[in-house]
Parts: structure tokens; sequence; C-alpha cells
């Protein structure tokens, strides 16, 4: 009996060893191995004023859902004045935040991924311009796990925040 319960805590302290290792090298290395970057979703996109619905997890914020589901739902960024000049300041705003890749631009669609420091995670981000309404439609949503810790929620009005100056 005491010879399984070593070898269970051996096994249980390499684990820990080997779970250690691989966050350290993530969070410190030069160059990260993306373990925790997620697979690209191939389903993103802005259709009929609707961008991709959130899942169930709460690691999702969207302005083209229903605004009872107070989980997912956040308000679009308004403007006044020309459509033209809100989306470049947009697009200004977006590409000047660290650890930003462009995915997809358009005259009315932008797609980016924001990448975290340390270990790397991936969160798809978009914006799609909705003229008649004066507004810019957005989503920001994790790749991994189930919670965001309000990542996503707090990326958004960031921006919106930067957008009102």
């Amino acid at each position: 009996m005491k010879t399984a319960l070593k070898r269970f805590a051996c096994l249980l302290l390499a684990i820990v060893a080997l779970i250690g290792t691989v966050a350290a090298i993530e969070y410190f290395g030069g160059q990260p191995m993306g373990l925790f970057k997620g697979v690209r979703p191939d389903n993103l996109g802005f259709s009929a004023g609707k961008f991709l619905p959130p899942g169930w997890k709460p690691n999702c914020v969207s302005s083209t859902v229903d605004k009872s589901d107070e989980k997912h739902f956040t308000a679009p960024i308004t403007y006044t004045g020309s459509s033209a000049d809100a989306w470049k300041k947009l697009v200004g705003i977006v590409k000047s935040n660290p650890r930003v890749t462009l995915m997809s631009e358009s005259a009315d669609y932008l797609y980016v991924e924001f990448k975290s420091g340390g270990l790397g995670f991936i969160d798809d981000v978009e914006f799609a311009l909705n003229e008649k309404a004066g507004a810019i439609q957005v989503r920001s949503a994790s790749r991994l796990g189930v919670r965001d810790f309000g990542v996503n929620r707090a990326r958004v009005e960031a921006i919106r925040g930067q957008f009102s100056k």
C-alpha cells in the first residue's frame, strides 16, 4: 500500500513539474510554443446585421445579441458625423493596441486577433460598420477556456473610451 502511494505521489509530482515547465516556457520563453492560442474560427463575419452568436460560455461579448442576454450583450460603439471618419478612427485605435494581428479589413468590417501577454491566449475581435444606425457593431470572444475574467468586455469598453475622446 505504501509503495502504491509513493508511486502515485511521484507521478503527481512529475505531472505538476511538467505543467509548471510548460507554463514557464510559454510565459517567459522568447519563442512561446503557442499552446494556448487555440484554433482560428472559420465561421466569423458579419451577415444580415449579426455576428456569430456566442455559445454558452461567458467568454464572449457581442453587440448583436439580444439585450436581455446580460452575460454576452455589450452596446455597439455609436458615433455622429461621417461614417468614414468614425471607421478610420476606430481602425486606428484598434491597430494601435499592443499584440494585435490584423486578419481582415474592408471598408465596413475589421477582424483582428488580440494576443494576451504571458501565455499568449488569443481572442477574436470583430467590428462592423452599421451606417444606418450610426453605430459600429462589435464582437470579442476568447478561443479557449470557459471564463475570460471580463477581459473581452473590458477590451470593448477601453476601445469605446478611446473612441469617445
